[in-house]
């Protein structure tokens, strides 16, 4: 798409798009300019949202509108039967992606769920195989079980450290000997950040160690990657490098870098070719498909490098919260763009009660169980945002602190 194109595409959207402050410009120059106003993180490009909302929406980083950018992408977006394996943009977005990766090849898929299922069921083609994994881990806990009622995979569970990693003893220990009595051990999987562990880093020396650990036993290495550029930016290495000991990796472009659907699922040559046909017997397999997968290219190219912007923000929350009497966050665990809040004893509101609370205020967030909250930053939370949430969380703990003191509860 050319410049030129891609301004005659915008302009659709000028009805709908905030003017920018400062020096006059358009939202279409400032969506042009990666330095303008407007944008959140200068050095991020152009990732205004395109439509203004009072709502600082916290629940996940999956709940962002596309940037007038992406929408102009999908707009213009080359096209053609991809079932038949023809269309453009699709065929960009998955090579581009697999270079970047180290890999021969990837697949577009609709979701992170569909991505992580096709790579064990490649992984494990027989029925009867076995895959070890973390407790918390996202194939494990919010995936259905699928890969079980679809595949006949066993999951072989080893509890996940804080930091989101498995004890590599253990997981050595769980791989079965070759014995009739038991499943056959084929895949070791990881989740890279570690969600239900707060968006904790995965470590290059780490992921090294499973992948030897995986080729000494003939075993396949999968990488949950739903937020592996979040991981990679903390960490300050490639993804390619993150990356390399694996032979599968899945990743997300609708989490943090903002695309409205989809992943990609990248390895060999030989898996690509298995992925696609599982993809077409699971249902999805799409025509034209460039669609969808033009934003996946605006992610690469312009909201990989603006993570740290999130970080920033998840910190700058993390550390305010820590500080209200009630709230308790593990600082040490903030690597990313996810907080959880602890809700202590001190707190005279439970967990529900501050949440619709928040909500009254304009601010949505996730309830992860009767005493967790997590919160995570995105493109479209900004630091003044960060700021107002600290304010109301602690205008709510305050208040509520008060009126229990005065009615003689504490």
């Amino acid at each position: 798409m050319t410049k030129q194109r891609v301004e005659l595409a915008l302009q659709a959207f000028d009805s709908i798009l905030p003017r920018s402050e400062g020096e006059g410009k358009t939202e279409q120059d400032a969506l042009l300019d990666k330095n303008a106003p407007g944008t959140n993180c200068m050095n991020g490009g152009p990732v205004t949202p395109t439509e203004v909302s009072r709502i600082i929406d916290l629940r996940s980083d999956t709940v962002t509108q596309p940037t007038a950018l992406m929408r102009a992408a999908m707009a213009e977006a080359l096209v053609d039967d991809d079932i038949l394996g023809s269309d453009p943009t699709a065929a960009k977005l998955q090579e581009n992606t697999a270079k970047m990766f180290g890999k021969e090849a990837g697949l577009f898929v609709p979701s992170g769920t569909m991505g992580n299922l096709i790579a064990v069921l490649v992984h494990c083609e027989v029925r009867g195989s076995e895959v070890i994994l973390g407790s918390e881990s996202h194939i494990h806990y919010y995936e259905q079980g699928g890969i079980s009622t679809l595949g006949g995979v066993y999951s072989h569970v080893i509890p996940n450290e804080r930091d989101g990693t498995m004890d590599i003893r253990k997981v050595e220990a769980a791989i079965r000997p070759d014995d009739d009595h038991f499943a056959s051990t084929r895949l070791i999987c990881i989740e890279n950040t570690h969600n239900r562990c707060g968006g904790r880093c995965i470590s290059v020396e780490y992921t090294d160690r499973i992948g030897e650990l995986a080729k000494s036993y003939n075993l396949k290495f999968h990488i949950d990657g739903a937020r592996i550029f979040n991981a990679a930016v903390a960490l300050g290495v490639s993804v390619e490098r993150l990356c390399r000991a694996a032979d599968s990796v899945s990743i997300c472009l609708s989490k943090g870098l903002g695309a409205p659907v989809g992943s990609v699922l990248v390895g060999s040559q030989a898996f690509i070719t298995k992925a696609k046909r599982l993809r077409k017997a699971l249902g999805g397999g799409m025509r034209q498909l460039g669609v969808l997968c033009a934003p996946g290219l605006v992610c690469l190219d312009y909201m990989v490098q603006r993570l740290d912007c999130d970080h920033r923000n998840a910190r700058l929350l993390a550390e305010g919260l820590n500080r209200i009497r009630g709230l308790r966050v593990d600082l040490n665990s903030v690597d990313t763009n996810i907080v959880f809040i602890e809700i202590s004893s001190e707190s005279s509101l439970g967990i529900e009660e501050i949440s619709e609370a928040l909500k009254r205020k304009g601010i949505l967030v996730m309830t992860m169980d009767r005493t967790r909250i997590r919160l995570v930053t995105h493109y479209q939370i900004t630091e003044d945002d960060a700021r107002r949430v600290r304010t109301c969380f602690k205008e709510i703990l305050v208040n509520s602190s008060k009126s229990a003191t005065k009615n003689g509860f504490v």
